[in-house]
């Protein structure tokens, strides 16, 4: 078959060259034409130049050389060569030439300013005339400028090649400058003095811009929210209200517009991710429902993008301490300004942690959480914390994990604690739980077609078919993300904040954060591989010896240890008896006033090591522990007392020998040595717990019950055992159950019952009746003087 022809015809090789002859020829025209204009304007420079020499000559000058000097010759005939070409000798007079030669002797000719016209001698001459000086000014004629032509490209038509040219626009200064002129004019009537109000007057029209701002606000608010597709565009409506330049109602509508805006985004944004379209899903062609489905996510996200980019923007100028342009906020408003917009990026951190830009906003929040401002710091801490305890699946913890982990190491772990104390919120210890059961109940196995074929029968067969489908439907349902997925992030997590924890344990002992990374190790130590326990507990126990860490620090040293030793720690063969030694001689440096927070860290120490530990714990150990908390709970505030007396309580049902020290008669080796530091060596069981007496006369109520329920030998029924409000409870939780940091007596102090009387007695109706009497009789006695005879009473005192 022949191929089909193209019909396009191909241009011939002579149309090519005439457009190419046409497109030549209009840049040499346009060549020449600039050639021509640059000529123009230098014949009329040179003709300013020959008016200005001429009104120069009409009066001479004084010479200041010798005229016969050859040096002004030479500049004279390096003068006449540069003219040559614009001005021809042959053109020129003879008094002309001689007129040249002359004014070429003078040096002041050279060395003025050619373009005045003004004589050179002119201040010298004090009695010319003003008419002679105005007539020796050049006159210039107004005259049209001249137009200048463009060569465009030239049209063809049946006659042949029709050349085009084009007027270049100019520019008529004139005209520029009267309307400058007006401009000037109207900003100075708008510059016009405002008539002054009082301050009230002034308070009264600033409430008034703010009502209609607000209903401004409430309006568009109010509208995206009934129907967000189709009204986003007032989205940005709302959006540019951030820009307020009114002075009097600037920061309190831009505070209005970014929580307004915040809590729009929240309510109007889809629970997924909106991800840019491809070139092939744009080429589509879709329903109307879904290409308005697009454009409002497409707005949506580019309005939340600018709205994020103002939020850091306000932050940034506050941090910076700059102004902007218009000075409509001052800086004193700026900060409370930034502390809205710092607000509302936690208020979004914690509501959207699934929608994009979710990054920008850790980026910008981690930061702000080591500001020096506290009030910043502390919402930008709580709002990661509240974070984490939401974060089921452990995408977004382990994206905030990973800048706060480089934004300390890149701050040389010079940061605040609160930073490394969110970690302790992280919910792995409850993925890991669920993981446990989730081993104990395995899921059912499904039966193989052999089992089958031998166990069922055909109708059997299909009916098991059918019931296994649908129990893997319902399990595809129930399961919103794998197992492996979850744990594979918290093991990420995991590896990041172990990393951040000994990073500093290595090269920052000394760093305020210390306390911070002994309680994140104590929570997370059933976690950590047992090959670093060894290595660990060396590190911990060079702490405590080393003497530098402060009394609450090296408590949360001995936590840790006994945290790592109850968990996987178990199987290695570890003596923690140099633990158990430093909690037992640094019982008596707790703090016994208000600031007693050692309590709780020291509750939490006693129950991992002797409760949960009790089959490594020895008798003489626990009977010594008991005397020391007994001892400790005269001291201490009545909250302390409470939970050591209950830890105290569970010792004497964990070891049930300890009632010994109830004894008074008991007697065994050697003599109690309280001052000793080795709890095995002190000889507790040959001494008595005095020390519950004493606290039965205390004034708290319930240390009182505690006290006698213990004498009794602390029994679980009877009338000595305690209530289910307080045996129930935990040490730890007792303690803080009874606080008295808010500065009220827990339990209320019961009014007196007083009785009022109806009379108020007064004078002798105060005294007794018999001693009224007594009174009256001997007032009524006559004195009589009788000399004292003090011989008689020590006579009667010898006999």
């Amino acid at each position: 078959m022949k191929a089909r022809r193209n019909k396009k015809q191909v241009p011939s090789f002579r149309k090519l060259i005439k457009t190419s002859k046409v497109k030549l020829e209009n840049k040499l025209k346009n060549k020449q034409f600039k050639q021509q204009s640059t000529i123009k304007k230098y014949r009329k420079e040179q003709r300013k130049l020959r008016q200005a020499v001429k009104d120069a000559v009409s009066k001479k000058p004084i010479p200041l050389e010798d005229p016969k000097s050859k040096r002004p010759v030479k500049g004279l005939e390096r003068e006449e060569e540069e003219e040559e070409e614009a001005l021809p000798l042959d053109m020129m007079d003879e008094d002309d030439m001689q007129l040249m030669k002359d004014l070429g002797q003078k040096a002041s000719f050279l060395t003025r300013d050619l373009s005045s016209s003004e004589p050179v001698h002119i201040k010298k001459r004090k009695h010319e005339s003003v008419i002679d000086k105005y007539e020796k000014m050049p006159r210039t004629l107004q005259t049209a400028p001249e137009k200048e032509l463009i060569h465009l490209l030239p049209i063809k038509d049946k006659s042949g090649i029709i050349p085009q040219t084009r007027e270049k626009p100019v520019t008529d200064v004139q005209q520029e400058e009267e309307d400058e002129e007006e401009l000037e004019v109207e900003e100075e009537v708008v510059e016009n003095p405002i008539q002054e109000l009082s301050i009230e007057e002034h308070l009264i029209v600033r409430k008034k811009k703010l009502q209609e701002k607000k209903i401004q606000i409430a309006t568009l608010a109010s509208a995206i929210l009934s129907d967000p597709e189709s009204n986003i565009k007032k989205l940005k409506e709302l959006r540019s209200m951030l820009m307020e330049q009114d002075p009097d109602v600037a920061v309190t509508v831009r505070k209005l517009v970014i929580i307004s805006l915040m809590e729009l985004f929240k309510d109007i944004t889809p629970s997924y991710k909106i991800r840019p379209l491809t070139e092939a899903e744009k080429s589509t062609k879709i329903r109307k429902e879904t290409q308005k489905l697009r454009e409002f996510e497409e707005g949506l996200v580019s309005q939340y993008k600018f709205y994020l980019e103002n939020l850091e923007q306000i932050v940034k100028d506050w941090k910076q301490r700059k102004l902007k342009k218009s000075n409509v906020v001052s800086l004193k408003a700026y900060k409370g300004l930034a502390e809205v917009a710092v607000k509302s990026l936690c208020e979004l951190l914690v509501a959207l942690p699934h929608f994009n830009f979710h990054n920008n906003i850790i980026v910008l929040i981690v930061p702000l959480m080591n500001d020096g401002a506290k009030l910043v710091s502390e919402m930008c801490c709580e709002a990661v914390k509240k974070l984490f305890k939401q974060d089921k699946l452990g995408h977004a913890s382990l994206g905030v994990i990973k800048v706060i982990s480089g934004f300390v190491k890149g701050r040389n772990y010079e940061v605040r604690p609160e930073m490394l104390k969110t970690f302790l919120c992280l919910r792995i210890k409850e993925v890991e739980v669920k993981k446990d059961t989730e081993d104990i109940n395995k899921p059912k196995k499904f039966m193989t077609f052999k089992e089958k074929r031998k166990t069922l029968s055909r109708m059997q067969r299909k009916w098991k078919k059918a019931e296994e489908k649908l129990e893997r439907e319902l399990r595809e349902a129930e399961a919103s993300e794998s197992t492996e997925r979850k744990l594979k992030l918290h093991t990420e997590t995991l590896n990041i904040v172990f990393v951040t924890y000994f990073r500093i344990l290595k090269k920052a002992q000394r760093s305020p954060l210390l306390p911070a990374v002994l309680e994140g190790l104590a929570k997370f130590a059933h976690l950590i591989n047992v090959e670093f326990f060894d290595d660990l507990l060396v590190v911990l126990h060079t702490l405590i010896e080393s003497g530098d860490l402060s009394y609450q620090e090296s408590l949360h040293c001995v936590q840790t240890a006994f945290h790592i030793l109850s968990g996987q720690g178990d199987v290695l063969n570890i003596d923690p008896m140099k633990f158990y030694t430093h909690l037992y001689k640094t019982l008596f440096k707790l703090h016994a006033g208000a600031t007693n927070d050692g309590i709780e860290i020291v509750l939490h120490c006693l129950d991992v090591m002797l409760s949960k530990r009790r089959k490594q714990v020895s008798h003489q150990r626990a009977l010594a522990f008991i005397k020391r908390l007994c001892t400790l709970a005269l001291q201490v505030l009545p909250n302390s007392s409470i939970g050591l007396l209950a830890t105290t309580r569970i010792l004497m049902h964990t070891f049930p020998r300890t009632d010994l020290l109830l004894d008074n008669e008991s007697q065994g080796s050697g003599v109690f040595l309280p001052e000793l530091e080795e709890p095995e060596y002190c000889n507790a069981q040959n001494t008595a717990l005095w020390e519950l007496h004493a606290l039965r006369r205390h004034y708290h109520p319930v240390v009182q019950r505690f006290a006698v329920h213990l004498l009794a030998g602390a029994p679980s029924e009877g009338s000595e055992a305690l209530k289910p409000d307080l045996s129930r409870r935990s040490a730890v939780e007792l303690f803080d159950a009874y606080s008295m940091a808010a500065m009220t007596f827990n339990p209320p102090v019961e009014p007196s019952n007083s009785k009022k009387k109806d009379k108020f007695l007064q004078g002798d109706s105060f005294l007794n009746e018999d001693l009224n009497q007594l009174i009256k009789r001997y007032c009524s006695e006559v004195t009589t003087e009788i000399p004292l005879d003090f011989t008689k009473c020590m006579k009667t005192s010898v006999q």
